[in-house]
Formats: structure tokens, C-alpha cells, sequence
């Protein structure tokens, strides 16, 4: 509650803040809050923030899943296995230091302006960083829990459900989180520069008419939806995670 409150009081702040200086120094540049709010309620009106909204959501969901899924079951094959991560780790430094700007134009003149392409793009992006936290924890996995699956001879499954998997829990978690903050401001710049739908692209269209109050109606109600999905999903998950590995301590 006291978290609450504190977050409020916060959130708050800053609303009166920006709505002092919008007052002092009036400018097209910074409308005030109640613009912003009219826009909003505007374009939810008309179904068109809604539709921009679940379409950038629905690309970082797709997008999330795709990293998660190639990322994780690479990455702990390549902990596991030293000499696969000895050969492939040059390939992980190269595609974790290309700009994410370049792998998204190259896969637009790849694969055309298409939705595949614009996933792809964006999972191309956060694969590698994937990779690199489940390898860490692959490599931190207690051998004495693999003896003891050996010794009661486990069958895959249950390596994988009681062995594999709790210890790698915070892992999971860890990358989770920071794939979650760096795929949706990729989408974004993934829909600017190739799609024709999505909050992405609505910014893109109203910094050519230089309307700022759309764009930050548009911001707001997209960042305010990643960070619910940040506290009611992803840090209750990182607790559960660092709970597991406190018992086990």
C-alpha cells in the first residue's frame, strides 16, 4: 500500500510539474495535460488508439515470444557445450554490436515491407542478448542436482521440469525483463520506418504535422500499458525467481 501510495504522490508530481511550465511558457512544443487528455479521449472515441495500441502489442508479444524461445534454447546449449560456445561466441559479439537500426533496414530490403519482415527485425534484435543470459545461467547450473537425476535416472522430461528449469528460473526472469523494455521501443522504431499501422507509426505521422499533443497521447498510453504489464507480470515473476533461489540457498 505504502508503494502505492508513494508511486501516486510521484506520478502526481510530475502532473502538476508539467502542467506549471506548460502554463509559465505556453508553446505548441509542450501542450498541457488537459490537450494531451483531449486527444486521447478523441482517438479511443473513434476506435483508432485502440487499433494502433493492440497492433503495436500484438508485435511485441509475437516479437517476445520469438526471442525468448530461439534465444533461450540456444543459449543453453551453447552453456552446456564449451567447445559449440567457443566457435559460435564471435557471432554473438557481431550481432550484439550491430546497430538495431541496420538489422531492421537490412531485413526490410531483404524480405520486403511486410509483417514477417518487422518481427523478425525486432526478435533478430533481442536473440543475442537472450542468448548471453540463458548461456550465464546454463554455465551456473549446480552439478550435483545433474548427478542426482543420473543416479534416480530421470527421464528428459523430468531433468527438464525439476532440474533444468528452477535453476534457471531467475535467468528467465532477468531476461524477460530487459527483452520486454528493449523490444517494444524497437517495435516502434520498426513501424516508423516500414509499417503503415501501429503507435509507431501514428508518431511518425504526427511529427509531420507537428502535432505534439498526439504524439504524447500516443506515448503515454502506450508506455502506460508496458508498465502495467511490467508490474503485474514481469517483477512478480522476477520475485518468484529470486524466492526459489533463496530457499535453495
Amino acid at each position: 500500500m505504502q508503494r502505492s501510495l508513494t508511486l501516486l504522490a510521484s506520478l502526481l508530481v510530475l502532473l502538476v510539474l508539467w502542467s506549471v511550465i506548460a502554463t509559465v511558457w505556453p508553446s505548441r512544443a509542450l501542450p498541457p495535460p488537459s490537450d494531451v487528455w483531449s486527444v486521447m479521449l478523441r482517438d479511443f472515441a473513434t476506435g483508432e488508439l485502440a487499433f494502433h495500441l493492440s497492433t503495436t502489442l500484438t508485435r511485441v508479444f509475437v516479437s517476445f515470444i520469438v526471442a525468448m524461445s530461439i534465444g533461450s534454447a540456444i543459449g543453453i546449449f551453447l552453456g552446456l557445450h564449451r567447445r559449440s560456445d567457443a566457435f559460435f561466441n564471435p557471432w554473438i559479439v557481431l550481432f550484439l554490436n550491430t546497430p538495431a537500426l541496420v538489422v531492421i533496414v537490412l531485413a526490410y530490403i531483404w524480405f520486403g515491407l511486410n509483417e514477417a519482415a518487422a518481427v523478425g527485425a525486432v526478435a533478430a534484435n533481442k536473440i543475442p542478448n537472450v542468448i548471453v543470459t540463458l548461456r550465464e545461467g546454463a554455465r551456473a547450473l549446480d552439478p550435483r542436482y545433474g548427478d542426482l537425476s543420473s543416479v534416480y535416472r530421470f527421464s528428459w522430461r523430468d531433468r527438464l521440469q525439476h532440474i533444468l528449469l528452477p535453476q534457471l528460473q531467475p535467468y528467465f526472469a532477468a531476461a524477460s525483463r530487459s527483452g520486454l523494455a528493449l523490444i517494444w521501443k524497437i517495435v516502434l522504431v520498426v513501424e516508423l520506418l516500414g509499417r503503415s499501422n501501429g503507435v509507431g507509426f501514428q508518431i511518425y505521422l504526427y511529427f509531420q504535422l507537428f502535432d505534439v499533443a498526439a504524439i504524447l497521447a500516443y506515448t503515454l498510453c502506450f508506455v502506460a500499458i508496458m508498465l502495467a504489464i511490467e508490474i503485474i507480470l514481469v517483477q512478480p515473476f522476477e520475485r518468484y525467481s529470486t524466492r526459489w533461489r533463496g530457499v535453495a540457498a
